[in-house]
């Protein structure tokens, strides 16, 4: 632990698992106070295809991990499909801490289907998880960033977000991911044009992705077992590394989670920042359009 993030507040959508709690974890082990989210302090309700199931990960969890590992969390309910709990998050956390510096905005809804039968309210969720949620927070975010002088909003992405390669693969075909993926390419675009409006304001937005996929909870189901995944301390670590610099030196970059390290030797750690992990090359099988670098 560095003390990196030292007397900032970060605020991490989705924290109670999977991805929003390994970055909350990360940012925690580096002196960040984290806010922990999720829509409800119980184990969140996931629903797919007209099936609801309970999904392991809560609040507390993560809140009694970080600070098992010395850091500082607090818990905050708000279910980001609720635009009056929605409006209201960036205040809340505001009230508890005196000021936001760090936003990573990672919850997100995936349920998969091809485009013939895919139901409205699919469609509808999905826009809402990953274009009118990242709007909201970062709008109401902006104003404490700039009155600070400085901020990071970080949101994360998916490989699914750039264009399939030819001759397209079976997944293509039938996974049913284009309207996650046209959301997440949607996203990528959104990052870019806010972090030009806000340079000037020295707040960084950047989008970070995994290089394949991480097996979380909540995607397992999507993913299938033949599928190359990866582990997610090297996706906390680009997260990391998206929080601390000016924006001037680092902002507007699509990153992604072995290709960023891997090309910028970067040491990736643990969750707990304790220990030093090794390099992970990109898989071969990586999406030939990533660049090592960032977009």
């Amino acid at each position: 632990m560095t003390g990196l993030l030292s007397g900032r507040t970060a605020l991490v959508t989705g924290s109670s698992r999977g991805i929003g709690r390994a970055v909350a974890q990360r940012l925690a082990a580096e002196g960040a106070t984290v806010a922990v989210t999720a829509r409800s302090h119980r184990m969140s309700p996931s629903t797919r295809a007209g099936h609801t199931e309970a999904l392991p990960g809560t609040i507390a969890e993560t809140v009694e991990l970080i600070e098992a590992a010395g850091g500082k969390a607090f818990g905050v309910t708000a279910d980001l499909e609720n635009s009056q709990q929605r409006a209201a998050l960036i205040d809340e956390v505001v009230e508890r801490t005196g000021r936001i510096d760090i936003l990573v905005n990672n919850a997100g809804y995936a349920d998969y289907s091809v485009i013939e039968t895919m139901p409205m309210q699919t469609f509808d969720r999905t826009v809402e998880h990953y274009l009118r949620t990242p709007f909201v927070l970062i709008q109401q975010s902006i104003p404490h960033m700039r009155r600070q002088g400085a901020g990071w909003i970080v949101n994360i992405g998916s490989v699914t977000g750039l264009a399939p390669v030819r001759p397209y693969r079976d997944y293509n075909k039938s996974s049913g991911d284009v309207i996650y993926a046209s959301m997440k390419a949607a996203l990528h675009r959104f990052t870019q044009g806010v972090a030009a409006e806000l340079v000037d304001s020295n707040i960084a937005v950047n989008v970070v992705g995994p290089s394949s996929a991480i097996r979380t909870p909540g995607a397992a189901s999507l993913i299938p077992d033949s599928f190359p995944t990866e582990p997610v301390e090297y996706l906390a670590e680009t997260v990391l590394a998206m929080c601390h610099l000016p924006a001037a030196e680092r902002t507007g970059l699509i990153a992604f989670s072995l290709h960023y390290p891997w090309s910028q030797q970067l040491a990736v750690h643990s969750l707990d920042g304790a220990t030093v992990l090794p390099p992970l090359e990109p898989p071969t099988a990586a999406n030939p359009n990533i660049l090592p670098a960032g977009l």
